[in-house]
């Protein structure tokens, strides 16, 4: 595995040594599918480089496709072409979808994740994104801001939704994924709604 230093200071490690992985489409991250490749050809008008795109496909899922459980919606999606096309999914879903965004303009980018406290006691994995730029990884968070969060893109610290608590059984995942982990797409997948999918989402990796 090959180590990089992210811009908080930990080190990130990818689970593939070869950078054309994070370029690579997959079942979910389906960046080849018209509703992917035509929304992102979209926000590539609006912008003069790799950088700014970066930025405006980051605050286009972040702002313009709602968190499922903010917005109410019982659908689940894991695809990143349903996710962009219906307009909805949690953390995870959203992540693919950025990925998927990032890489149709050949941008390198990972899935990472986080082991967060539930509020219930408990401990919940929460989906990240990350992207490569300057020969470093960025990790970003497209969940959604609402009051409480604001997560920002940023290539020069962290803005993330949430640090990790390690006083109370939080962490940081370090490992940067070329394709989903397969305990949440599984999670994903078998999920009919999203009050299901609450009650079986991985409490860690």
């Amino acid at each position: 595995m090959i180590a990089f230093l992210c811009s908080a200071g930990m080190e990130l490690t990818q689970d593939v040594a070869d950078l054309s992985a994070y370029l690579a489409a997959d079942e979910a991250i389906d960046h080849h599918h018209p509703v992917v490749r035509e929304t992102a050809a979209r926000l590539a008008t609006e912008v003069a480089d790799s950088y700014e795109y970066a930025r405006v496909a980051y605050e286009y899922v972040r702002d313009a496709i709602p968190h499922s459980q903010d917005s109410g919606d019982l659908r689940v999606t894991w695809r990143a072409s349903d996710v962009l096309a219906l307009g909805t999914g949690i953390c995870y879903a959203k992540s693919h979808a950025l990925v998927a965004l990032l890489r149709a303009e050949d941008i390198p980018a990972a899935l990472c994740y986080q082991r967060l406290a539930d509020g219930e006691g408990g401990h919940v994995v929460h989906g990240l994104a990350a992207v490569r730029f300057r020969g470093a990884w960025h990790r970003q968070d497209p969940r959604g801001n609402k009051p409480g969060v604001d997560a920002r893109f940023s290539l020069e610290g962290e803005r993330l939704a949430w640090t990790a608590d390690p006083s109370s059984g939080e962490t940081d995942h370090p490992v940067l994924y070329a394709a989903p982990h397969p305990a949440v797409l599984a999670a994903l997948r078998a999920a009919p709604d999203r009050p299901y999918l609450w009650k079986t989402l991985p409490g860690t990796l």
